[in-house]
């Protein structure tokens, strides 16, 4: 066993560089786009070995945290692919941890292994269940106290046991029958650290692999330098390279230095929105490709639903109905790349989307026709509120034809009436009267009906469920926010039994904040 100093940092930069080496074209074969690049072994070796060049170019090294900050610099500088951008990020945590120190310990590697993970996953636009980020915060959750042999050793363990369970968290990674790439060759990295720190042979890691089918062109992987930027004025870039594909990474090394990498069908767009915030350098553009041979896609011939809405809490209550569902916050629209992403992590032919608001709806129409889903059918299904989502799964069947069932949700959706009871936050004049800061207002299909000075939110629901039960109903859903009164649910369930005896009353918890109920009626 040894400490991890100047000389095991070199050891284990050259390690890292024989692993993947060796693994190279077998990590490239279980490749799954738009999971991992189109090279991600390749991409790997590249970036390491431009690591490791510029560490043994170094005339003298003081200790381990200089060692690391030399192969995070060369990493950053030749950072090919998003795996590479991610593996660059991987080292700078690492030496930004260890800063001067001479050696590392076991709870200074800890540390340095966990840093890491925050840099990594900050470089991301939108970390994705069931990638290379995935493993890598796996083994910051699992490491601890300990020498650092033992700390190695766990980092490995943890690895390769988060490897495994990527086709569990990611459907398109099921459906190829592999693991994903980038976790893989991360797992050949950390490998190589706990044989070098150890003394022992790396364990051998099983690759599961299935048959490369004939590449078909589908975008472009564009990758830059960019220097000159302003780190405020990162998170702008970051939009910007979002609205144009996904895989989106923009990684600093501390220096003023940026590695971007995204993946979209302009490259002249992207190269303009790096120019916008600074000077690109070292472009360079690679054609991706769709790995999934022509059978696998045929065969898989399945649909999807997805959702996208306001809030952590409605996000939660239509999760567990096992719809994938991105949680936006309040009065925010999703960007393109989460909403890219929602669609793609399903790994469908066919996928329906139900977005919960109007400006949901809008940014969801936005993307069906994008590059990056040209091989999938993506409807559609519009709607006003959560309440009309819930009316659409509630009718959907998997069984039906596709068309069939689409056509059954938006009918579901819009013959849904939808009741709104908010506060006023500011005075304004409206089609009742005027409504001042603070009133109960309530709405039925977006206008204002009623305006109940105070706080009579149980007056107001009741009348504006009678106005929107007026002409029929069987079931009403009440969605209640995080600002409604207790026992609201009690009395509408009271006043429903008094004058609609007929009609099915359902609550959930909504956690919504714009609104203190959400009501529906079907």
């Amino acid at each position: 066993m040894r400490a991890l100093d100047a000389d095991a940092v070199c050891a284990w930069a050259a390690a890292c560089v024989h692993s993947l080496s060796a693994l190279r074209s077998d990590i490239d074969g279980i490749n799954v786009y738009p999971v991992a690049d189109s090279d991600t072994g390749s991409n790997l070796l590249h970036t390491l070995s431009a690591a490791q060049a510029e560490l043994a170019a170094a005339e003298r090294v003081g200790g381990a945290g200089e060692a690391l900050g030399l192969l995070a610099r060369g990493a950053v500088a030749a950072a090919r692919g998003n795996s590479g951008v991610i593996i660059s990020q991987v080292l700078r945590g690492l030496a930004e941890s260890a800063a001067d120190a001479t050696e590392l310990d076991g709870p200074a590697l800890a540390s340095a292994l966990k840093r890491a993970d925050g840099l990594a996953t900050e470089a991301v636009a939108r970390p994705v269940a069931g990638t290379m980020l995935s493993v890598l915060h796996a083994v910051a959750t699992a490491v601890g106290e300990g020498t650092p042999a033992e700390v190695a050793t766990t980092a490995a363990k943890a690895a390769a046991d988060a490897l495994e369970e990527t086709p569990h968290q990611l459907a398109a990674l099921a459906v190829a029958g592999v693991v994903d790439a980038g976790g893989r060759g991360l797992v050949a990295v950390l490998d190589a650290l706990a044989g070098v720190v150890t003394g022992e042979r790396e364990p051998e890691h099983a690759l599961a692999v299935s048959p490369p089918g004939p590449p078909a062109p589908r975008a472009w992987e564009v990758m830059y330098l960019l220097s000159g930027a302003d780190d405020a004025a990162l998170p702008s870039l970051r939009r910007a390279l979002s609205a144009l594909g996904d895989s989106v990474t923009v990684a600093g090394d501390g220096a003023g230095n940026h590695a971007v990498h995204v993946h979209c069908a302009d490259i002249g767009a992207a190269i303009e929105a790096g120019l916008a915030h600074g000077r690109p350098h070292r472009v360079r553009v690679e054609p991706l490709m769709t790995p999934p041979p022509v059978e696998t896609a045929a065969a898989r011939g399945d649909r999807a639903v997805v959702a996208v809405v306001h809030g952590e809490g409605l996000a939660g209550l239509i999760g567990e109905e096992g719809v994938p569902v991105l949680a936006v916050a309040a009065d925010a629209e999703p960007s393109a790349e989460e909403l890219l992403g929602l669609v793609t992590e399903t790994a469908a032919s066919h996928v329906t989307v139900l977005p919960g608001g109007v400006g949901l709806t809008a940014a969801a129409e936005r993307i069906a026709g994008h590059v990056m889903l040209q091989d999938r059918d993506v409807v559609v299904v519009p709607c006003a509120s959560p309440v009309q989502v819930l009316a659409a799964l509630a009718v959907h069947d998997a069984g039906r034809r596709a068309g069939s069932d689409v056509v059954a949700m938006a009918e579901a959706a819009a013959a849904t009436r939808r009741g709104d009871i908010v506060v006023a936050s500011q005075d304004s004049i409206t089609w009742v009267g005027r409504a001042q800061a603070g009133d109960v207002v309530g709405l039925v299909d977006g206008e204002v009906v009623l305006i109940e000075p105070g706080r009579g939110v149980e007056q107001a629901a009741t009348a504006v469920l009678e106005r929107m039960l007026a002409v029929g109903g069987e079931l009403v859903t009440v969605l209640t926010g995080v600002g409604a009164p207790d026992g609201i649910e009690d009395a509408i369930a009271a006043h429903l039994r008094a004058a609609h005896p007929e009609v099915e009353l359902v609550c959930y918890s909504g956690g919504q904040t714009d609104a203190l109920l959400l009501m529906g009626v079907e």
